[in-house]
C-alpha cells in the first residue's frame, strides 16, 4: 500500500464543505486518515429500467409528490396491484388488461 505524504485532513464544520475540498483535492493524499467503512452489497437484487412517455411520467411525479412518496414506489406499488388484479381474474382475461393500455 502507498503510504500517503502525511497531510492531515482539515476540520470542516459542514458536510457541504467537506465534499467541496475534496472536488478539488486528491483523497489518496489523506488515505491514512479515512475511517475504514464496513458495508454490505446485495449482488442478487436485479433493477430495471423501463421509459416512461413524458406526459405520464410528469402526471405519476406529481401524484406521487402528493402522496410523499418517490416516483418509483408508486409506480411499484400501482404495478403489484395491476398484477394482483389480473391475478384474480384469471388466465382467460389477458387480452382484455393489455387492450385498456
Amino acid at each position: 500500500m502507498i503510504k500517503s505524504k502525511g497531510r492531515k485532513i482539515p476540520r470542516f464544520r459542514s458536510l457541504d464543505k467537506l465534499i467541496k475540498f475534496f472536488e478539488t483535492h486528491d483523497m489518496g493524499e489523506y488515505w491514512d486518515e479515512m475511517p475504514e467503512a464496513h458495508f454490505e452489497v446485495n449482488i442478487k437484487k436485479r433493477i430495471h429500467l423501463f421509459s416512461l412517455d413524458a406526459e405520464l411520467e410528469s402526471k405519476l411525479t406529481e401524484i406521487a409528490k402528493l402522496k410523499h412518496v418517490s416516483s418509483q414506489r408508486l409506480i411499484n406499488a400501482w404495478l403489484k396491484e395491476k398484477l394482483q388484479e389480473q391475478r384474480k381474474r384469471g388466465r382467460g382475461e389477458r387480452q382484455t388488461a393489455y387492450n385498456a393500455v
